[in-house]
């Protein structure tokens, strides 16, 4: 069910193909409110992945836009509303993740509620991952970047090898997490993120604007 190999390998793949063909609608993930058919069928786990995968991606390149030179305060201020909304749903596909993981575990008799709890979920780690896949891809951009200054290639492949070395030892965490817990030794929870910022009836910032 869970292999973190592959999730990298994934991660690494749709990164590239989304960068070099961003406009083929065919190539990219299912849409976000189609989440409940990856509750529980193992084929169907690629396309979960992808989708919380597509969800950094389009944030990473929507964050860009704001820091963008000569971009206006009303561009800022539309871009922050995108970041707001699509970050939810980032979060909201990793919670998907751990839910997915618990079903099929549950359907096992696992976790053993008796074993010592991790303090991250398989979900919060493979978010992580993403992040990571994208880093490493424009990293090595950098490193390969023709007409740099001076010193830039090796500053970022020193960057891209810290990287690397982090991912691999994330990657590890992950399939020893997941080994525990199938083994009951390990167990995880799904921590919901709670995000108070997009709901306007927790958000002071925006009940008290409308009240005034």
């Amino acid at each position: 069910m869970l292999s973190a190999n592959e999730i990298v390998n994934q991660h690494d793949v749709l990164t590239r193909v989304w960068h070099e063909l961003p406009d083929d609608p065919a190539l990219r993930s299912a849409p976000a409110d189609e989440g409940d058919e990856y509750a529980r069928p193992e084929d169907a786990w690629p396309g979960a992945i992808a989708r919380q995968h597509r969800a950094n991606f389009e944030l990473w390149h929507i964050e860009d836009e704001a820091r963008a030179p000569g971009a206006s305060d009303a561009q800022i201020a539309a871009v922050k509303r995108r970041i707001d909304s699509t970050n939810q749903r980032r979060n909201d596909l990793a919670e998907q993740l751990d839910q997915a993981l618990l079903a099929w575990l549950g359907e096992r008799k696992l976790p053993d509620q008796s074993a010592a709890l991790h303090s991250e979920s398989p979900g919060l780690i493979i978010d992580r991952l993403s992040i990571l896949a994208l880093k490493i891809y424009r990293t090595k951009e950098e490193a390969e970047r023709k007409g740099a200054p001076q010193g830039h290639a090796a500053r970022n492949s020193e960057r891209l090898r810290i990287l690397e070395q982090q991912r691999h030892d994330l990657a590890a965490c992950l399939d020893e997490l997941w080994r525990g817990t199938l083994a009951g030794t390990r167990r995880f929870k799904l921590y919901r993120q709670l995000k108070m910022y997009n709901d306007p009836a927790l958000n002071p910032a925006v009940y008290g604007k409308a009240a005034g």
